[in-house]
């Protein structure tokens, strides 16, 4: 999924981000309301997660913001407002759901997945990710390539899925950094260009067709058919 998350605690923001691209979710974190209703108005999303206290513009502004555009992309509501007439206020002004701070990780996966399932019912959780022929399963972890199986280690698959998911768009070496081990780690730019190397050698090697591809000074990416 390509999530928008809109929190201004910094601690919150930053660990949801990093478990949200664990689970290869593509995310924008923004850390304001404007910020927030900027993404969202030139962006396009699977899921809004909404924090409601956002500086500038709050979430709930923002829910009503987005309804009032026709937009019914799900939205997720972070609060910690538990009172009941606060979570109707919240759901009446057009969120999908709710989820009260402070919360377990697992059951935010959980619920996002089920807000995508109900706005697009083709997902199933074997979802597979295919463009060109090379096909990814997200859910087994396993890449094809015309029917072949390619063996590939964590870190590969995440570096395959983020290109894959950003087809044609070079993506530079530090934003596969934060995708795949997050900024906060101790990983240097010389391990994603490490581990590229060995991804192209198993998805393109044996191939007359390369589509991972180096962009001179830029970064990567991901072009069906090579070209």
């Amino acid at each position: 999924m390509r999530i928008l998350l809109a929190e201004d605690d910094e601690t919150l923001g930053e660990l949801t981000e990093h478990q949200l691209k664990r689970q290869y979710h593509v995310v924008d974190w923004m850390k304001d309301g404007h910020q927030a209703k900027e993404a969202i108005s030139s962006g396009r999303y699977d899921v809004y997660i909404l924090d409601w206290m956002l500086p500038e513009m709050t979430g709930l502004e923002l829910v009503r913001e987005i309804r009032r555009k026709e937009d019914h992309t799900p939205i997720l509501l972070l609060t910690a407002r538990d009172a009941v007439k606060d979570r109707v206020e919240g759901l009446r002004a057009g969120a999908d759901d709710y989820m009260i701070k402070p919360f377990a990780f697992e059951e935010l996966e959980a619920r996002l997945i089920a807000l995508f399932r109900r706005q697009d019912r083709s997902y199933h959780a074997s979802d597979i990710l295919t463009l060109g022929e090379i096909s990814a399963n997200l859910d087994r972890f396993e890449v094809t390539r015309k029917g072949t199986a390619i063996l590939l280690t964590r870190r590969e698959f995440q570096l395959l899925v983020c290109l894959m998911r950003h087809s044609g768009h070079v993506l530079s070496r530090e934003q596969l950094l934060d995708h795949v081990w997050g900024l906060a780690s101790d990983v240097t730019l010389n391990v994603v260009d490490a581990t590229i190397r060995l991804l192209r050698k198993k998805v393109d090697g044996p191939y007359e067709i390369k589509c991972i591809q180096s962009v001179y000074g830029a970064g990567y990416r991901f072009i069906i058919g090579g070209e």
